[in-house]
């Protein structure tokens, strides 16, 4: 399964596919929940951890914040509605510097993460073109301002 990632024009809005929420009936509240906690994970490790909590409590409350507005726009329970109301999520991200470079790391992310996820093909690959699509809303910063490693 290709996973493709493209580098999207900075301030693009591309409309946005959404997700089967056959996913959420396949995984369950602890399936999403476990593929965003895994994700978190990544990220941490990753060359963006610096737009993450460094302390336990600050990552576990992003983490459950994260679970909640994937529960929610799979289809489960409105979690992210009743503790964080309307998920105005490019606001919410504005204190943060996401350039296009953070949004592919974010992406790498969470393509290992889905090519691990037991679950159909066409469930995760719905997922992922949602992902790549929905993560260019959140880049609110030209490249520039954060570069990658060199490898």
């Amino acid at each position: 399964m290709e996973l493709k990632i493209d580098r999207m024009t900075f301030g693009a809005r591309p409309n946005q596919y959404m997700p089967d929420l056959e996913l959420y009936q396949y995984l369950g509240e602890e399936g999403v929940s476990k593929m965003v906690n895994d994700h978190y994970d990544l990220l941490v490790q990753s060359s963006i951890k610096h737009l993450f909590p460094t302390n336990p409590v600050g990552l576990d409350a992003a983490k459950e914040r994260s679970a909640d507005f994937f529960i929610q726009r799979l289809g489960g329970p409105d979690y992210f509605n009743q503790h964080r109301g309307k998920p105005m999520l490019v606001r919410r991200h504005l204190p943060f510097k996401i350039t296009p470079d953070a949004r592919i790391v974010w992406l790498e992310c969470y393509r290992e993460v889905l090519l691990k996820l037991e679950a159909p093909e066409h469930l995760i690959v719905a997922f992922w073109k949602y992902l790549h699509d929905f993560s260019n809303w959140m880049v609110n910063t030209p490249d520039g301002s954060f570069s990658l490693p060199k490898q």
